[in-house]
């Protein structure tokens, strides 16, 4: 997990190509003016997802993790909780290979709270769970960023 501002390019530098191919793309673009659903960037190797939703309870939310793909949240509008913990540390269930999906369940490990701006990487090992409120449920915009695994 890296959690990090996508003004902070410098310090970033030394992150894999691909995704500083994801986070320049979002400081160059308004993820909020982006269609809802895929929108690509590089085929199959990058390529971001916006999101509406409204934040909730942890309760209401799921835990996932991903094998092929590791993900890049970037907060466009509102606020969200994400909460990760480390794979080893998590009940999985069976890999859904179609949907590059690993389903599970335990205990948060670290929490984030994301603003506009704000990155969030979560590598394969990172099981993850977004959409969590901060103070109310509050609808958001965001980037999803799926950079394949080199």
């Amino acid at each position: 997990m890296i959690y990090g501002s996508i003004y902070h390019e410098k310090t970033y530098a030394f992150l894999p190509p691909r995704i500083q191919q994801a986070l320049a793309f979002a400081r160059e673009h308004d993820l909020a003016a982006l269609p809802t659903g895929r929108n690509d960037i590089d085929g199959e190797d990058v390529y971001v997802n916006i999101a509406h939703y409204t934040t909730g309870e942890r309760s209401e939310k799921i835990w996932e993790a991903h094998r092929a793909y590791i993900d890049i949240h970037v907060l466009a509008e509102g606020t969200e909780r994400i909460d990760v913990s480390l794979i080893e540390r998590m009940q999985t269930h069976p890999y859904e290979e179609d949907k590059d999906y690993v389903p599970a369940d335990g205990a948060v490990t670290s929490s984030t709270i994301m603003r506009p701006g704000d990155f969030l990487i979560c590598y394969p090992e990172d099981v993850h769970r977004s959409g969590v409120k901060v103070d109310e449920a509050a609808p958001l915009k965001k980037g999803i960023f799926k950079v394949r695994v080199e």
